[in-house]
């Protein structure tokens, strides 16, 4: 079986470059709009400019978060500076749970929540895309029999 990479969605990542990107619009038309008037409307174009520092944390935090589900292990690693890495075998997999916000729902992305036996039962995979075909691959990669633990909500 090849590895699959599952990674968060970049749907609110695109969405709030979007966003920005009409506040800048707006903010440089009231500049060019009002720059005769008020000198100290360049001070405007300020906003956009910070308000794409979120975006751009939630792009980098996006790309240096991943799982791979190779074999019989899934492993979890995040961290832009330093880095957290997670093993879990699949064989103490007890339960792989699917919950979808409204919001989730509309983007066709979901949280998938993978109970194991152990101290640090649980893990959440946040904002991923197609969350239900997730989860039924971490239980098709568990083992036969092991397909109907699989839950959504």
């Amino acid at each position: 079986m090849a590895d699959i990479i599952i990674r968060p969605t970049m749907k609110w990542v695109r969405l709030q470059y979007w966003s920005i990107l009409v506040v800048f619009c707006v903010c440089v038309g009231v500049y060019v709009n009002e720059y005769e008037n008020y000198p100290a409307a360049g001070y405007l174009l300020i906003i956009p400019a910070l308000l794409f520092l979120f975006p751009i944390r939630a792009h980098i935090r996006q790309h240096f978060t991943k799982a791979t589900l190779s074999g019989d292990k899934l492993r979890y690693e995040s961290g832009v500076l330093s880095k957290s890495t997670r093993t879990i075998q699949l064989s103490k997999v007890q339960d792989v749970t699917v919950t979808q916000s409204l919001a989730q729902r509309l983007a066709g992305i979901g949280n998938v929540s993978i109970e194991t036996a152990g101290e640090t039962s649980r893990l959440t995979l946040q904002n991923v895309d197609d969350a239900q075909e997730v989860a039924d691959a971490i239980c098709a990669a568990h083992g036969p029999g092991e397909k109907d633990k699989g839950t959504r909500s």
